[in-house]
C-alpha cells in the first residue's frame, strides 16, 4: 500500500517543512503534495526544500486546495494533514491508514488529545446530533487529519470554507462507507482567535445545515417546512443547553448587602415615618399585603428625593472592582432586591451590574402614587422549585431561564431570612454580615466582613 499525503497550507512557512519531511519518514508514502493557498510568506519554497510537490491553488479556500491535491495524488489511498502541526505524534499516518490496511474501514477520521474545541463542543455536535445522529459519536468532527480512497473524495463536494472537513464526513455518510475515528495522540495546534470563531461558527452550521436540506425532495412541500422548523427549534434548544454549562452568574441582594444600610429605613428616618413602618412590620405578616402597604408610606415622594437618599448610603466599599473582576471572568451580575426599582436601577449602574429585578413602584408626574406592582417572577410558575406563595428564589430561577444560565453555576448573595431560600437553591449560597439563623443554616460560606472579594 502507498499513500498520497495531501497538505493544503496557507502561510504555514514555521511549520510545514518538518511536517513534509516527517511524513516522507513513513515507509507507505513516497508522494506528498502541498497545495499552498496563496500564501504571502514562504510556505511554498519551504515545502519544495523539504521534498514536497508544491501545487499552487487557482483560487484561495481550504476546500479548492483539498479537492486540486486529489486530482494530483498518484495513489488510490489519501491522507490529508493540516499544515500548522508541529510536531505530529510518531505514526501519525500509519495509525491513520491502519484502519484501510486492515479492511475495517472506508474512510478514517483522525482525532487527538485534546479537548474538542469550542466550535465543535458549542455548534458542531448539537448540530450533528440533530441532522445526523449517527455522526453525534464522532469527538471531534471538525479534525482536517482524514484518510481514505481517491475514488471516494473525486465523488464529493468540496466545501470552500471552515465547513469543509465536517461536510466531507457528511458526504462520505451519506455514501454509506465505513467510518471509523483514530486517536492519533497529542498535537498541540493554534486555537482560532476569537474574532474567527464566529465566522467559523457560521460556516460549520452553514455545512451542516445545506446538505441537510439537500436530502429533503420537494423543499416546498408543507411537511418538510414544518419538520425544518421543528429542527429549527430543536437545534436552538440544544445549543442554549450546551451554552448555558458555560455561562455564570452572580445575584446580590441589595439592602445591607451591597448597600451598607437599607433604602426604606433610610427615607423613613429622613422624612419621619419610622414609627409607621415598625407598626406595619410588626402587625402585617403576609409579605404581599407588607409590601404593599409600605408603598403607601411613600407616596407623595418625588424621584428626586429617592435618588437623593439612595445616593447617600455607602455601597461597600470594594463591590465595585470585584463586579469588574468578575465581569472579565465571564459572570453576569444581578440584583434582586424587595424594593424599588427605580433605586435598584441606580444602585446597578453604580456598580456596574447587568440587570436588576425589584418591585414597580407607580409614579405620576414625578410623585409616588403610593401603589407598587409586584412583577409575576417573584411568584410561582407551574416549574417552580420552591412552594412559597412570593420568594425571591422565584426571580432567581426566572434570572436563570432568562440568561440561560444553570443554577448549579449560579452564585447568589444575601443579609436576611428573605434571601433563606434563594441561597438555598443557588449553586453557591453566601451569608452576608448575617447573625440570622435560617439564613446561615441554609448558606454554603460566610462573609463575617463588609467585603465581597472572597467571592474571586
Amino acid at each position: 500500500m502507498r499513500v498520497s499525503v495531501i497538505i493544503p497550507a496557507l502561510n504555514e512557512s514555521h511549520t510545514i517543512g518538518i511536517i513534509v519531511t516527517n511524513c516522507l519518514q513513513s515507509p507507505l508514502v513516497d508522494e506528498v503534495i502541498v497545495v499552498d493557498d496563496h500564501s504571502d510568506d514562504d510556505t511554498a519554497k519551504a515545502a519544495a526544500e523539504a521534498g514536497a510537490k508544491v501545487i499552487i491553488s487557482k483560487k484561495r479556500g481550504k476546500g479548492i486546495s483539498m479537492k486540486e491535491g486529489v486530482e494530483q495524488a498518484r495513489h488510490e489511498w489519501v491522507v490529508f494533514l493540516d499544515g500548522d502541526i508541529d510536531p505530529y505524534p510518531p505514526q501519525t499516518i500509519e495509525n491513520l491508514c491502519r484502519p484501510l490496511v486492515l479492511d475495517e474501514a472506508d474512510f478514517v477520521k483522525g482525532s487527538f488529545t485534546r479537548n474538542a474545541g469550542r466550535v465543535t463542543t458549542l455548534v458542531a455536535k448539537p448540530l450533528l446530533s440533530i441532522f445526523y445522529p449517527g455522526l453525534s459519536k464522532f469527538n471531534q468532527p471538525l479534525s482536517g487529519m482524514i484518510a481514505g480512497k481517491k475514488s471516494c473524495f473525486k465523488k464529493i463536494e468540496f466545501m470552500n470554507d471552515y465547513g469543509v472537513d465536517v461536510g466531507i464526513l457528511i458526504d462520505m455518510y451519506l455514501m454509506r462507507l465505513r467510518i471509523t475515528e483514530v486517536n492519533i495522540g497529542y498535537i498541540e495546534n493554534k486555537s482560532k482567535p476569537w474574532e474567527a470563531l464566529g465566522k467559523m461558527s457560521r460556516e460549520v452550521s452553514k455545512a451542516i445545515i445545506v446538505k441537510a436540506q439537500r436530502l429533503i425532495e420537494n423543499p416546498v412541500d408543507e411537511e418538510e417546512i414544518s419538520t425544518l422548523e421543528y429542527i429549527h427549534g430543536e437545534m436552538n434548544e440544544v445549543l442554549e443547553e450546551q451554552l448555558s454549562a458555560f455561562r455564570k452568574m452572580v445575584l446580590l441582594d441589595m439592602d445591607n448587602t451591597i448597600l451598607q444600610g437599607r433604602f426604606i429605613d433610610t427615607i423613613a428616618r429622613r422624612y419621619g415615618f419610622e414609627q409607621k413602618l415598625a407598626e406595619l412590620r410588626q402587625k402585617e405578616s403576609d409579605p404581599v399585603i407588607l409590601t404593599k402597604r409600605i408603598g403607601l408610606l411613600l407616596k407623595g415622594r418625588s424621584m428626586e428625593e429617592m435618588l437623593e437618599v439612595i445616593s447617600a448610603i455607602p455601597i461597600v466599599p470594594d463591590l465595585k472592582s470585584v463586579v469588574t473582576e468578575l465581569k472579565k471572568r465571564g459572570y453576569r451580575i444581578g440584583i434582586i432586591s424587595n424594593s424599588y426599582q427605580l433605586i435598584c436601577n441606580y444602585v446597578k449602574q453604580e456598580i456596574g451590574a447587568d440587570f436588576a429585578l425589584a418591585n414597580r413602584l407607580e409614579f405620576l408626574e414625578g410623585k409616588a402614587t403610593g401603589e407598587v406592582g409586584m412583577p409575576s417572577y417573584f411568584f410561582p410558575a407551574p416549574d417552580a422549585l420552591c412552594k412559597h406563595g412570593l420568594c425571591k428564589t422565584h426571580a432567581l430561577q426566572y434570572a436563570c431561564e432568562k440568561h440561560h444560565v444553570r443554577m448549579a453555576n449560579c452564585i447568589a448573595v444575601g443579609d436576611s431570612a428573605d434571601d433563606a431560600c434563594m441561597i438555598a437553591y443557588a449553586g453557591r449560597g453566601y451569608a452576608f454580615c448575617s447573625t440570622d439563623p435560617v439564613l446561615l443554616q441554609n448558606a454554603d460560606d460566610v462573609i463575617t466582613e463588609p467585603s465581597f472579594v472572597s467571592l474571586l
